[in-house]
């Protein structure tokens, strides 16, 4: 049988619990604070193309972008989001049409598009994707490779309600 010892350090203790986490914090349990929303980057909008087309392929491909969108808070896939990429490639520059497409997640949140190699512009290989579909609030991710001779780059989106 454990025996509880009252003494002044061991109240003092518990009284200290008690104010520090309030007596709510003794009857609910413990909870997470939630996946934080993703916020747009600088320079993420740069030649961005409203209603781009959703696309099987931007050109004839060989490079892969890919990610994933879940719903902030508590982190939930989320399926049929419309994600628009675009990119400054060997086939074309990023304020051309035929650089851009869109594409939709699967029903894990995922999504996955090929298009031509992206090369350096300013001096830095990256990429341009927004997610501006309307239910959630917009963002526009411009994720940078670590080096040009990479063949993917991914980005992921936490989205909240607009």
């Amino acid at each position: 049988m454990t025996t509880v010892v009252l003494n002044r350090r061991n109240l003092l203790a518990v009284g200290g619990s008690v104010l520090a986490t309030g007596v709510s914090g003794l009857l609910l349990p413990a909870r997470a604070e939630g996946l934080a929303p993703t916020d747009s980057m600088s320079g993420g909008s740069n030649n961005y193309r409203k209603g781009a087309a959703i696309v099987d392929r931007i050109g004839k491909g060989g490079f892969w972008m890919s990610g994933t969108v879940r719903r902030a808070g508590d982190g939930t896939p989320l399926a049929g989001q419309r994600i628009q990429i675009w990119a400054h490639t060997t086939e074309g520059q990023e304020h051309e049409p035929q650089s851009h497409g869109a594409t939709l997640t699967d029903k894990d949140g995922a999504f996955r598009l090929e298009m031509p190699q992206i090369i350096p512009i300013f001096g830095q290989p990256h990429g341009h994707l927004a997610y501006d579909s309307g239910e959630f609030k917009t963002v526009f991710l411009r994720p940078v490779m670590r080096s040009a001779k990479e063949t993917s780059l991914e980005a992921h989106f936490v989205l909240q309600p607009a």
